[in-house]
């Protein structure tokens, strides 16, 4: 493959709602320009971009793949990003690094959650974007119905450009409003004839529609609309280019990937309006002035921003980088500005799929990838040393869901610990963590699909299979009572004894259910001696920490030794601490003993039209709600829940909002249990021990 100028590249992310057919476009892409000879397919498992064996067995995108395609002496680098939700995160990769998105939507389903959440996503990143109406040759499928649903959800700069001949089994091509010319498709043979003389009406209709919107773009195209002067083809794509570019019109062209109607026209389309790197401009940090600065593909200095990291056993990590300025060689040294270490670059690649083609370079605005380096991760930056540019990184998605795992066979430990480490270098919305209450290892993901596809690569990449499981709660004891209680420890077995005698004073604290133990020593008279009452706290601290009620630790307690009695030979300070445990025992279930449970702060956004429904099922959840307000055109609603009641809410939430709501949730505080659920939780416990 050639090497192409940023002004000759177009770095373009297919996005869509999960099924709408981005992958089967992106094998069209390909076949169309001759970069493969024969098409795969998404339900065979052959497509080139669906290469995963999770991809092949579940016939959708997990990870965001590329393709080069060479059309029209430009290279359009193709970035095929899931648009299943629990794989939102390289979506969001995708749009960071590329200059125009296709909006894929399928011709029968229409605009769909997913679609609002692509678009969503190139607004946030400004990214320029057309919409393709694919499988036009399904079942009810229904161009007009689909352009209605746009415009209504994303306003009248959504106009089409093509206009199907037929629908559903007798698609068979378009009519370009620009040219005024039809091409019929048969065996993919296309033919180039006037427009049909029953769609001749619908067709000026549209393309004054299309002239009216491009028009904007330009003052003087503006005045001579209005003062009703014909636009010539050439103007009018001018303009379309000008207007796609700014976001001022989405264009919507119609087409089938599987019978390749339509690719041809929708990659001219894409080289036409969509922008090069050469046209854009990033943005990054000057870490010295914590300023914002330009970073300009013609800038000579390196800047490269990885966007991905894949993890592999055998080949080791694969980055994956956009280079925002300057030139990346193969053999040579840069500098990870992000981490301030030096990185040696061996051979840089090109991906088709799973297929890595050697480059000896590759220019500003031009996307590869790069084995073995040992510093860099996502969201890092390559530069030279010295530079204290780093580039805007990726807002990824926050984890949602949290599983348990547990290993299917004993000794796999170690095995997990490095596969998991691994798996979360490679995907930044997948997190690993030790409960060091629990001792359990939590996974935490977008979904429970998400966390399903990494356990599944956990058995087949690393050989460690494991089950999920919900996570236990950590649960907290304390008292609600005020108790005097005796602790005596004695034991007499021929020679030197035991002996250790406690009175104790047993109290809530004054702490709000953290985990302190308030420990006052009021002994006078020299009744326990002073080197035995460190034990006598030990013993207490012990106990607390294994818990007395349900096995939990015990926190808030303000404990006074008032009292007690020593033996001059037989004392000592195992007798002291074992005297003192048995008094907390005994004290504690004696003050109206309680078990705690943590509430969270939820934060919920979500359509107006939910809000019902997800309000009532909080309270279902025994849930709190605090308030509620405005935000971004939805609803923000604050609540606190019970943690036991959140660990499927990433599901429930999707469930009741049909995928349009989001949430996040932190700690807030421990909150006394009611006694029914509490009973519960104890007798489970009871039953494990």
């Amino acid at each position: 493959m050639k090497d192409y100028g940023s002004d000759r590249i177009r770095n373009i992310a297919l996005v869509s709602h999960s099924g709408a057919g981005k992958t089967s476009l992106a094998e069209a892409m390909l076949y169309v320009s001759k970069g493969i000879n024969r098409m795969g397919r998404v339900d065979d498992g052959t497509s080139t971009l669906d290469f995963d064996p999770e991809e092949i067995k579940r016939q959708i995108s997990i990870d965001l793949a590329l393709a080069p395609v060479e059309w029209n002496e430009h290279k359009i680098n193709i970035l095929d990003a899931p648009g299943y939700f629990d794989f939102v995160a390289d979506m969001i990769a995708a749009l960071r690094v590329a200059d125009g998105a296709v909006i894929v939507v399928c011709a029968s389903s229409g605009v769909e959650v997913g679609t609002e959440k692509a678009w969503a996503y190139a607004e946030q990143y400004n990214t320029p974007r057309i919409i393709f109406v694919n499988k036009m040759e399904r079942e009810n499928a229904n161009f007009k119905t689909v352009v209605e649903q746009l415009r209504s959800m994303f306003g009248t700069k959504v106009v089409p450009v093509q206009l199907p001949i037929g629908n559903a089994q007798d698609f068979r091509g378009h009519v370009d409003l620009i040219q005024q010319k039809a091409y019929l498709w048969d065996q993919n043979k296309v033919t180039i004839g006037d427009v049909p003389a029953d769609m001749a009406d619908d067709v000026a209709a549209a393309r004054e529609a299309l002239i009216e919107a491009v028009s904007v773009t330009d003052d003087e195209l503006m005045m001579k609309y209005l003062e009703g002067e014909a636009l010539t083809d050439a103007e009018i794509e001018s303009a379309l280019a000008v207007g796609t570019k700014s976001g001022e019109v989405v264009p919507v062209f119609c087409g089938s990937a599987t019978t390749n109607v339509g690719i041809a026209e929708l990659l001219n389309y894409c080289v036409q309006c969509l922008p090069s790197p050469a046209e854009t401009v990033d943005v990054g940090i000057d870490t010295k002035t914590n300023e914002e600065v330009e970073i300009k593909p013609s800038d000579s200095t390196l800047n490269a921003l990885v966007f991905k990291t894949l993890a592999d056993p055998y080949v080791g990590k694969l980055n994956l980088f956009k280079v925002l300025s300057g030139t990346l060689k193969s053999d040579s040294v840069v500098y990870n500005v992000s981490r301030g270490r030096e990185e040696r670059i061996g051979q840089l690649f090109v991906m088709k799929g799973k297929e890595n083609i050697p480059v000896n370079q590759l220019g500003a605005g031009d996307i590869g990838a790069v084995a073995k380096l040992q510093e860099t991760n996502t969201n890092d930056v390559l530069s030279v040393k010295g530079s204290t540019i780093v580039a805007k990184g990726i807002d990824f998605p926050k984890p949602v869901m949290t599983m348990a795992v547990q290993p299917l066979s004993k000794g796999d430990e170690d095995k997990i610990g490095n596969g998991l480490a691994r798996l979360a270098e490679a995907d930044p919305a997948f997190k690993v963590e030790k409960s060091a209450e629990t001792s359990e290892i939590l996974i935490s993901g977008l979904g429970d699909l998400h966390l399903e596809v990494m356990c599944s690569r956990l058995h087949k990449k690393f050989g460690a299979e494991v089950k999920l499981s919900t996570p236990s709660v950590p649960y907290r004891e304390t008292i609600r009572g005020k108790v005097k209680v005796e602790g005596k420890h004695k034991k007499q077995t021929g020679g030197r004894g035991q002996y250790g005698h406690v009175w104790l004073e047993i109290e809530p604290g004054s702490g709000q259910g953290g985990d302190e133990l308030e420990f006052v020593d009021n002994i006078f008279g020299g009744a326990v001696p002073k080197q035995y009452i460190p034990a006598v706290e030990k013993g207490i601290r012990e106990t607390m920490a294994e818990g007395i009620l349900a096995g939990y630790p015990v926190v808030n307690l303000r404990v006074s030794l008032f009292d007690g009695s020593y033996h001059s030979v037989d004392s000592s300070e195992m007798a002291f601490k074992i005297a003192a445990s048995m008094a907390l025992k005994k004290g504690f279930m004696e003050a109206n003993p309680v078990l705690l449970e943590p509430i969270q702060n939820v934060y919920i956004t979500v359509p107006e039209s939910f809000m019902g429904d997800v309000m009532g099922d909080l309270n279902k959840k025994r849930g709190k709600i605090l308030g509620m307000e405005p935000d971004n055109g939805k609803q923000l609603i604050r609540a606190q829940v019970p943690l036991s009641e959140m660990f499927n809410y990433a599901i429930d939430l999707r469930s009741i909002t049909q995928g349009r709501g989001s949430f996040t949730m932190e700690f807030s505080h421990y909150e006394e249990m009611p006694q029914p659920l509490a009973e519960q939780v104890i007798a489970a416990s009871k039953k494990e021990e």
